[in-house]
């Protein structure tokens, strides 16, 4: 599936279709936080985080990769889970984003890029 950078917004029909298309419930997307725009799409999240870092010259302590569920909603619909999410030099030791504040900033960078 070919990858999509989203600086506007993408609607929720789209990532499901994007969802049945690749995984069946789950699109993978890699969130740049500085810019306030995501990559999906891609099979795995290395390769978002790559494109996104081409293309958009993200930065790898600004680029977080999660799971969506489109299915579902609220808190359900994302999982902070990747292994690009493991950098150790920016303080964060797991596949999780640990940051709360982080994950606040990528909450709402979702929020402002999926339309229902």
């Amino acid at each position: 599936m070919e990858i999509k950078i989203i600086k506007d917004q993408i609607s929720i029909g789209e990532l499901k279709k994007m969802a049945s298309a690749e995984f069946g419930d789950v699109v993978k997307a890699v969130v740049d936080i500085e810019q306030g725009i995501m990559a999906v799409g891609g099979e795995l999240h290395a390769d978002e985080e790559v494109l996104l870092t081409e293309k958009e010259n993200s930065k790898r302590e600004h680029t977080w990769g999660i799971n969506l569920y489109p299915m579902k909603s609220g808190d359900e619909q994302i999982e902070f889970d990747s292994m690009i999410n493991l950098k150790p030099s920016f303080g964060n030791r797991s596949r999780d984003v640990e940051n709360p504040e982080t994950k606040e900033k990528i909450k709402t960078i979702l929020k402002k890029l999926i339309r229902e």
